[in-house]
């Protein structure tokens, strides 16, 4: 029982980094039906960006609460300004085009972002600082909870509901739950679609990068193809609980990690990644709209 409640612990805190990532490609299908395929790749700058952020101030060598802060922070920043330059450079001059024209491109970006990143912060692996020093917070009974889990934990439901506060609560949600019905009417309704989708994409990769510092914490192997297992992921578990649903994108990351702890301690971690897309076969042939979705039909 011990051992099932540790890896239930492990599986929580892993999953609620992918319902982070997921969040970001929930929310890009919300309002433009598109599938942002360089999320991933974006997560992985997160990552490069907190890596540097730690150099610059000094943490490797003296950690600091408000200096994790720091790094969370610019690391936030990073990629939100990278996510509004993908939509504006990238996506934006598509949208009137087929959505496959656009679906194309998001697959072009994410493999610039991969080549971009081999080419300026080198192809070897690079390891993270640990910018919180690891501390048992429980251990007692053969399970051990650390202080970085619960970090992790409490950050990642504290993002995510903010976000879903923001999204429900303020005009700009408000805004993007419009644009998310219909374009067309949110325009005619003076609502400026332009605008709300470059809000959307630097939501979604700002939490991409939260995610990207909190595995650094718990997984400090850094590397620029580090963006494409977790993106896949993240994919999924967004398609499991219903891509374009807030909740179900939190959800799905859940099960997600869990699924995979659980996967890699009763089974061998030969299976970790086939998971992900046993998961994904499962529920496009039994419910396609995922768990908490349902279906809207096609949307201009």
């Amino acid at each position: 029982m011990s051992e099932f409640l540790q890896q239930l612990i492990n599986g929580i805190a892993w999953g609620s980094i992918y319902a982070l990532i997921a969040l970001g490609y929930t929310m890009v299908y919300g309002v433009l039906r598109l599938i942002n395929f360089a999320h991933g790749d974006v997560y992985m700058v997160g990552a490069f960006a907190g890596f540097y952020a730690v150099k610059w101030l000094g943490l490797a060598q003296e950690p600091t609460i408000f200096g994790a802060v720091a790094v969370f922070l610019l690391s936030m920043g990073a990629c939100g300004i990278l996510g509004f330059v993908i939509e504006r450079g990238a996506y934006k001059p598509l949208r009137k085009a087929p959505r496959l024209t656009a679906l194309i491109t998001a697959i072009g970006v994410s493999l610039l972002l991969e080549n971009a990143g081999q080419l300026i912060f080198g192809a070897d692996p690079k390891f993270f600082p640990q910018i919180i020093a690891k501390k048992d917070v429980i251990s007692s009974g053969g399970i051990i909870l650390t202080n970085q889990q619960v970090i992790v934990l409490g950050v990642s439901l504290f993002l995510m509901a903010s976000l879903q506060l923001f999204v429900m609560r303020t005009k700009t949600g408000k805004a993007m739950r419009a644009v998310s019905f219909n374009r067309e009417a949110a325009s005619l309704m003076g609502i400026s679609v332009d605008r709300i989708i470059s809000i959307t994409f630097v939501l979604g990769s700002a939490l991409a990068g939260a995610a990207a510092i909190l595995v650094g914490l718990t997984n400090p192997k850094i590397e620029p193809l580090m963006g494409i297992m977790p993106g896949i992921k993240a994919f999924v578990a967004a398609v499991l609980g219903g891509i374009g649903n807030i909740p179900g994108a939190m959800l799905g990351g859940m099960i997600m990690g869990i699924a995979e702890v659980m996967v890699v301690g009763y089974l061998s971690s030969t299976y970790r990644d086939a998971i992900a897309f046993a998961i994904l076969i499962l529920i496009l042939l039994f419910k396609p709209s995922g768990l908490l979705g349902g279906f809207t039909g096609e949307k201009a």
